[in-house]
């Protein structure tokens, strides 16, 4: 933990402390005139310090209960259209709540007028992953309006970060460069080392990291990827938008040889994208598909998870009263079995 700040109490006590201290072993020299003037002079010193401090917390000050929303994917598979039009795997709910936060689900249905009076309560969007239109589908209409509200937030300075997963890595890259750039970068039911690049290491997102962990990340396959389209390196550093935008922090090899973008961060705002699933490593149990459980898939899994939510910390968003933001939280739904004709444990339908 970095110390950001010293109240002005803080230091009173510390003042107050080197005082008696001083006073203390002063003794019986207390009433010598040289001794005398410099407990004086020290006093005045700590009075006036004090009183220069700034009176008020410092606005990094975290929001210790944030609301993370997570937007609604639309279903495309025929065996869970009888349950609903639109779902959460609980995977992904699971991942944020273990880091601390709370989930809002963001329905597809809503008007923009809903979803801007939704931003101004959430402290953070995930884009999950799925299977559909990038830019004609109503998730990615929903996206684009939340997309376009965290721009403005964040160059007003009011924090609002946005992770994008597997297709929410897709979905921003096409957010940003205004066009797909998707080709085949087939990698189904793979776990991967990443190939990190220079500015990994300069990155937030792996900046704490410990040693061993991104040793680990670059030699061990503790990232799920299950997708069979991309961005490539190639179209990705061809396209002007995308480069000024994002960093590329890893690539890997798809089965027919593409070399794709699988980690990216927003030079400026705080965006993330990754092309893999953190949220398996932990959460998801299937034995038929390739989950990556060791120690260190775990380890990273959860440090992902709450680098994200803590960047969702520093949002000052927040409901108005609390009957309206218990009204609006994931608890008031109930996740279904679905491990017997889906490759997920639970999902939440809408």
């Amino acid at each position: 933990m970095k110390l950001r700040f010293l109240t002005p109490l803080m230091l009173s006590f510390f003042f107050t402390f080197a005082g008696l201290i001083l006073l203390f072993f002063a003794g019986e020299n207390m009433l010598n005139t040289d001794f005398s003037g410099f407990l004086f002079l020290f006093f005045t010193c700590c009075s006036c310090f004090v009183k220069t401090m700034p009176t008020t917390l410092n606005r990094e000050t975290p929001n210790d209960r944030p609301i993370i929303g997570i937007l609604t994917q639309q279903v495309s598979d025929e065996s869970m259209k009888p349950y609903g039009r639109t779902y959460i795997p609980a995977s992904y709910v699971k991942y944020i709540e273990s880091a601390g936060s709370r989930v809002m689900p963001i329905r597809l249905t809503l008007s923009t007028a809903d979803y801007e009076n939704i931003f101004r309560k959430i402290n953070g969007l995930l884009f999950i992953g799925g299977a559909v239109d990038l830019e004609k589908s109503d998730y990615a209409r929903v996206a684009k309006i939340f997309y376009k509200l965290a721009l403005t937030a964040n160059n007003a300075g009011d924090v609002f970060p946005i992770w994008g997963t597997c297709m929410g890595l897709q979905l921003l890259t096409v957010l940003v460069a205004g066009e797909n750039l998707l080709t085949n970068t087939l990698a189904e039911n793979v776990a991967l080392p990443l190939n990190l690049t220079a500015d990994a290491y300069s990155s937030r997102m792996f900046e704490d990291f410990p040693h061993e962990l991104m040793r680990a990340v670059t030699q061990e396959p503790l990232t799920g990827n299950f997708h069979h389209y991309g961005v490539t390196v190639k179209n990705f550093e061809e396209n002007e938008k995308l480069q000024s935008f994002f960093s590329i922090l890893s690539s890997n090899i798809a089965v027919n040889g593409a070399h794709f973008v699988s980690t990216i961060e927003g030079k400026k705002y705080p965006f993330y994208g990754v092309q893999w699933h953190p949220e398996v490593n932990r959460f998801q149990w299937n034995s038929e598909m390739n989950f990556p459980h060791s120690l260190h898939a775990v380890q990273l899994s959860s440090q992902l998870a709450e680098f994200f939510v803590n960047e969702g910390r520093r949002s000052l968003h927040r409901f108005d009263n609390p009957e309206e933001e218990a009204a609006s939280l994931i608890y008031n739904y109930t996740p279904m079995f679905a491990g017997n004709f889906t490759g997920y444990e639970q999902i939440y339908f809408f």
